[in-house]
């Protein structure tokens, strides 16, 4: 798998907030994390990991987004809270960029856009670099918030996005939030401690090796697998999916989804990223705590999914600047590898 390469390391900041933990618990059970990396192999699974080696990305057709129906979902078995890392060291200064590395220009997405579902709104029709309440729309219905154990009220530590494949049960989300699928299950569309559409239990976690033999924050991005649910359903025939775009333009105008670990509905802002360095794309958006890691960045001109809330500190150090590892040949590897894997 590509690989980014950089002069010197970088060393990552927690985004998360802090949760009662020991270490010798992190050395003993499997646990799911926010805010910190670990040094797993590229994909770990409940039953057993994925082995297939990267490959060309498959080229998926437009995706369909069916009407999202509300379901009532059953909620799973308790299992034990997410355990807290320490806080990592101040992050270094990131490496200037090569001739070698990724322009700013407009290059082609690798997916064609998905058709259109709704308007793309601003929050309450506000201007960019306002964040609000998301709108339930069939686009945040894609997006939901991850659990271990019960689905309900300030169980949730993550945030992750529905992304369109051929197999229809993969999400995306960043790799500091999960490092093992163990009783972890995803709620689209969750809020106010209901889960409109249902739930899925999350199967396996693909990283890159650069993730998880250094915790690169530049391949700060992980691709999950999910089961289907009681009935049968995948998670996309039921919310649709949002196309992976890679090589986009680092000025891009995006709608940014997360949920608030304090929170219980999943917020949005609209503005235009920037290049914060070769690999890592940052916006302004006011007030995403804890919890909105992993949310995604949908452009707003091809609908594509270009970021997840991640990279750079971990996702930022304060609540209004938001950070991305940038989406280019690397992320479109590692989806390749977990849609074979799904297959």
């Amino acid at each position: 798998m590509g690989q980014h390469r950089r002069r010197t390391p970088r060393r990552r900041r927690l985004l998360a907030p802090t949760l009662v933990t020991t270490a010798l618990s992190v050395l003993t059970v499997a646990v799911v994390v926010v805010g910190t990396h670990s040094l797993t192999p590229r994909a770990t699974a409940v039953a057993s990991p994925a082995t297939s080696a990267a490959v060309a990305p498959p080229v998926p057709g437009t995706p369909t987004v069916p009407a999202a129906v509300p379901v009532t979902g059953t909620e799973p078995s308790a299992a034990a809270q997410p355990s807290e890392p320490t806080a990592p060291a101040e992050p270094s200064e990131p490496s200037e960029p090569s001739a070698s590395e990724p322009a700013a220009a407009t290059p082609a997405a690798t997916t064609a856009p998905p058709a259109p579902t709704t308007a793309a709104p601003t929050p309450a029709d506000g201007p960019l670099g306002t964040t609000a309440t998301a709108p339930a729309t069939p686009e945040a219905a894609t997006v939901g918030a991850l659990f271990t154990g019960a689905v309900r009220p300030g169980n949730h530590f993550c945030t992750a996005s529905v992304l369109h494949s051929t197999t229809g049960n993969l999400l995306l989300t960043a790799a500091h939030c999960l490092d093992d699928p163990s009783g972890v299950v995803f709620a689209p569309g969750y809020r106010d401690g209901r889960a409109p559409y249902g739930t899925w239990r999350v199967t396996a976690v693909h990283t890159t090796t650069g993730w998880s033999r250094g915790g690169d924050p530049d391949e700060d991005f992980a691709v999950l697998e999910t089961a289907a649910d009681a009935t049968g359903r995948r998670v996309e025939d039921v919310v649709g999916g949002n196309t992976l775009g890679t090589d986009e333009p680092f000025g891009a105008t995006v709608r940014l989804y997360g949920y608030p670990a304090g929170g219980e509905s999943p917020l949005l802002c609209t503005n235009t990223t920037g290049r914060q360095s070769t690999y890592q794309r940052v916006v302004d958006c006011p007030d995403y705590p804890g919890g909105t890691s992993g949310g995604p960045w949908i452009s707003t001109a091809t609908g594509h999914v270009v970021g997840a809330i991640g990279g750079y500190q971990q996702g930022g150090d304060t609540d209004d600047t938001s950070y991305s590892a940038y989406f280019d040949h690397t992320v479109a590897a590692l989806y390749a590898e977990a849609a074979a894997a799904a297959s």
